[in-house]
């Protein structure tokens, strides 16, 4: 059984608790086993470009404490995912902040080696669970069913420290969502950001973002946009809700699914244990292009 150390992050219990809810139904069904650290803390992400140290030695602190129980982390959260890759590439190198680092790590009776590995949790699906086991769980195929999968910017930029799919034409979701029957459909848009970045410092450039892309992926015949990162999920979910309520026009809506959500329906897993009631936006129709069972 693979095992890992679960990294949540901040924003994912307290804002999008379905996304931590169905990610650990789904690996559990597939045979991956999730121990939790209460002494993780922020991955350092809101400080990279505001106090390097502050950054560093946050995101080390956690890869530190998952070396000491020895295992790799499994990260929900592009954010985070990125953050602590960031961290891992920085302290890869030699230099007066790295070793101040390890000072102040230290003191709390912690060391870093460099050892642990860092997977988000689709590269976990993909390359340690694998697609064709992931097929064999499938008991209710999707039917007719378009989706617009959702990157995000944080897992494939910069490639060369995320290390997790092609940055300029990635597949490695697409294939996650094929294998449930849906079909992942192409949108010229699917790669931009979703707007998530400014929200709260240019709401209408954020909201702009976000339109454009619904737009998109609305002409390219897509039911749903596919997501697996909490920004991302919160921006086409709770934001574009605000969006409709705001114009009033409800045909313009494309509700956002999880991954976990997507692949647990299709694991026959119910949807309330997925969470499903969770999301700021009605998803329940997607049940609708289930297969029989």
């Amino acid at each position: 059984m693979n095992q890992y150390a679960l990294f949540l992050g901040c924003n994912i219990p307290v804002r999008v608790k379905q996304y931590d809810v169905s990610a650990r139904m789904v690996l559990k069904e597939l045979g991956v086993s999730l121990v939790d650290n209460r002494q993780f803390n922020c991955c350092g992400y809101p400080m990279r470009n505001t106090d390097p140290k502050a950054f560093l030695l946050s995101a080390v602190r956690n890869l530190a404490l998952a070396e000491k129980m020895e295992m790799d982390m499994l990260v929900l959260c592009q954010c985070c995912f990125g953050s602590l890759k960031k961290a891992q590439a920085v302290m890869a190198e030699k230099g007066d902040l790295q070793a101040e680092v390890h000072g102040l790590l230290a003191e709390e009776g912690l060391e870093y080696d460099g050892n642990v590995k860092i997977k988000h949790f689709l590269s976990v699906l993909y390359h340690d669970v694998g697609i064709d086991t992931i097929k064999q769980q499938i008991s209710r195929p999707y039917k007719n069913l378009n989706i617009a999968t959702h990157y995000g910017c944080h897992v494939l930029r910069p490639s060369r420290v995320t290390q997790f799919d092609d940055p300029v034409n990635p597949s490695l979701i697409d294939e996650l969502v094929t294998v449930t029957g849906a079909k992942s459909v192409d949108w010229p848009l699917q790669l931009e950001c979703c707007g998530a970045p400014v929200l709260g410092i240019d709401d209408d450039l954020s909201e702009n973002l976000t339109k454009k892309k619904l737009t998109d992926a609305n002409a390219a015949g897509a039911h749903y946009v596919c997501t697996a990162c909490p920004y991302c999920h919160i921006q086409f979910d709770t934001v574009q809700k605000r969006i409709l309520s705001e114009n009033g026009n409800q045909d313009d809506a494309l509700p956002a699914i999880l991954y976990p959500q997507l692949l647990g329906l299709g694991m026959g897993i119910d949807g309330d244990l997925l969470g499903i009631s969770d999301n700021e936006m009605d998803i329940s129709r997607v049940t609708s292009f289930l297969s029989e069972e």
